[in-house]
Parts: C-alpha cells; sequence; structure tokens
C-alpha cells in the first residue's frame, strides 16, 4: 500500500449520528484516497459508534478504526492516532461536525508554503469564525484564551479549535497529559518550532450532544495552565552543533 502523504485524525466518543456524514465531507475535502488517510479513534463509546465505523469501510479505501478499549479523554484519543499515522503531516478535527474538514487543504497548504521558505513551521491551527456555541460558553472561552495567552507567551486567541494541521515528527516531540490539545501552540514553541493562525468556519453542532461540561473543563484548565507554565519555564533548548 502507498504511505500517505496526510493522515486524517478524528477522535470520537458517542458520535454515532456523526460518523458517516463526517467520512463523507473528510473523502470530499480530499479527493485524493492514494495520498491520505482517515484514522477514527472511538474512545470507549457507549452507543453503535464502532458498528457505524465498521459499516463505513465503503465511504474511504484508507479508513483505519482504532479503539480505546477504556475512556481516556480527547488528548489520548487524538494522541493514539496521530502515533499511528504514516502522513507526513496530520489534520486533526472534532468528530462532532462542527469542524469544516472544507478547511484543511488550506491549512495544508499554509503550512507547506511556510516550510518551503525556510520557516521551522510546527503547526497551522484554526482560529473559529463565528462560532456557533451558547454565549456562556463563548464567554468561558475568551476568558481561558487571555490566560493562557498571558501566562504561556503565545498568540493564540482560540486554543479550543479542534481543526490543527501539524507535523507527525513535531507531535511526536511534545510531552503527553491529559488535556494537552488545548496547550499544543506553547508546547510547539517550547520545541522550537513556529505556529500559524487562520480563521476557519465552525459550525452548529448537527446531531447529538456536547460531552464536555463548560465550568467543568474551565476548572481543569486552570490546573493545567500551571502545570504547562511549568514545564516552560522548566525547559532548555541550547544550540547543538556537530563537529
Amino acid at each position: 500500500m502507498r504511505v500517505p502523504d496526510i493522515s486524517v485524525v478524528v477522535p470520537v466518543c458517542d458520535e454515532e449520528d456523526n460518523v458517516a456524514p463526517l467520512i463523507a465531507e473528510i473523502a470530499e475535502a480530499f479527493p485524493d484516497t492514494t495520498e491520505t488517510e482517515i484514522i477514527y479513534i472511538d474512545d470507549g463509546s457507549r452507543d453503535d459508534t464502532a458498528a457505524v465505523l465498521k459499516k463505513c469501510k465503503h465511504l474511504h479505501p484508507n479508513l483505519r478504526v482504532l479503539t480505546h478499549g477504556t475512556r481516556s479523554g480527547q488528548s489520548r484519543a487524538i494522541r493514539s492516532g496521530v502515533l499511528e499515522a504514516r502522513g507526513r503531516l496530520v489534520c486533526v478535527l472534532d468528530g462532532d461536525g462542527q469542524n469544516d474538514p472544507a478547511d484543511l487543504p488550506r491549512l495544508i497548504q499554509i503550512f507547506d508554503e511556510a516550510a518551503a521558505a525556510g520557516e521551522p513551521i510546527g503547526m497551522v491551527m484554526g482560529e473559529r469564525e463565528k462560532r456557533q456555541d451558547t454565549g456562556f460558553r463563548r464567554f468561558i472561552s475568551r476568558v481561558a484564551n487571555a490566560c493562557n495567552r498571558g501566562m504561556l507567551n503565545h498568540s493564540a486567541r482560540d486554543v479550543g479549535c479542534g481543526l490543527k494541521v501539524v507535523s507527525r515528527d513535531v507531535f511526536a516531540r511534545i510531552p503527553y497529559f491529559d488535556h494537552m490539545h488545548r496547550f499544543m501552540p506553547a508546547l510547539i514553541g517550547r520545541e522550537g518550532f513556529t505556529v500559524r493562525y487562520e480563521r476557519v468556519n465552525h459550525r452548529a453542532r448537527p446531531r447529538g450532544k456536547s460531552k464536555y461540561g463548560t465550568l467543568e473543563r474551565a476548572v481543569a484548565g486552570i490546573v493545567d495552565l500551571f502545570g504547562v507554565y511549568w514545564l516552560l519555564k522548566r525547559s532548555k533548548r541550547p544550540e547543538v552543533t556537530e563537529g
């Protein structure tokens, strides 16, 4: 089998109604199936997500399905998918249908143009335009983003956006912990790579309901924020020469 250039990684948990429509959209965004693989990670779903995924093989010839025996969270699911990915670049998007796969080719183009210009690019990350969430959730997100930027010294305005294009090799360098996907701009910068940001589409959830509580996530984020701050302060990146 030809090694794909692009791996699209989608973590899901209890998303039985969103699986097939999203796979079809990803396939439409990447018509050259020889250059693309789609990796779904079923993070311990209790509904019929696993059964639906088995029936979706016809939607893409390089659809791969990984399953967590126990529910382990979004960051662990993303990590499981990226570590199994074969592509040079990994596209990550949420499995609830709110991210638009049609944005991904544009993010890939931005990544490749930066790399061709000699920039040590590690990731291109989406910033959701006209967010289709409740006013309370948008408010909490603004506060969390401001705290994240202020403490961790980066310029991301939407660290919660699930739409990302990241180098597989760069991802392998960053430390894993629960909720680490919300700190990727800082963690990638810690390794000496740059991050670009691009406005992307955001859609109302078409089916199902969110698995996250807004306040619960905010409290966990505060604890994680101080942990990542500690990681950055304890990091050294000396110049390395050979000879």
